[in-house]
């Protein structure tokens, strides 16, 4: 299988084929509203408003498995993220990423890039701290451990990074440039 078999729903419960985005480079990321990480969209916005003309695509999937923090509906999620960070790019359906419900895309994506923590620095002390309470072995599996995580697929559909909420936004965009 490749990304480009995999399909992601919309808010009107459409499917919405990555076949559409061949030949494109993607970040497909998980994301929340009321997250510590919930600016993250401001510098992604960024990154798609400066390379969307050069064939880049955000595939935003809302997901509330993290504390309950995308508690709304698609339509209110959608009004925050264009009201809040005047966001462009499509938001998704409000899905699960890990676990029996879980897209299947996220199950192909952690297949490709594991975890590979959550680098140096206070907000990585702090993941690390907190996902010990929860899973000792957090470390040991792929599973997305928090809202924000990113990955990023070049123009031939190869999942080529995968960015923990805790990198540096500067490495993201660093990365999604240097593909296109």
């Amino acid at each position: 299988m490749s990304i480009y078999d995999y399909s992601v729903p919309t808010p009107a419960g459409e499917e919405i084929s990555l076949s559409q985005y061949q030949g494109k480079v993607l970040m497909i990321v998980n994301t929340a509203t009321g997250c510590g990480f919930t600016p993250h969209y401001k510098d992604i916005e960024a990154i798609y408003e400066k390379c969307h003309d050069k064939g880049f695509e955000v595939v935003d999937v809302p997901c509330n498995q993290f504390a309950g923090q995308t508690p709304g509906t698609d339509d209110e999620i959608h009004e925050f993220c264009t009201l809040k960070y005047n966001t462009q790019f499509p938001q998704m359906k409000k899905s699960d990423v890990n676990g029996e419900n879980g897209l299947p895309l996220f199950t192909y994506l952690k297949s490709q890039k594991g975890f590979e923590g959550f680098g140096h620095g206070p907000m990585a002390l702090a993941m690390s701290a907190m996902l010990k309470k929860q899973d000792k072995d957090y470390k040991n599996n792929p599973d997305i451990k928090w809202n924000f995580t990113k990955f990023i697929v070049d123009r031939d559909g190869n999942v080529v990074a995968r960015f923990e909420p805790t990198a540096s936004m500067k490495d993201v965009a660093a990365c999604v440039e240097s593909l296109l």
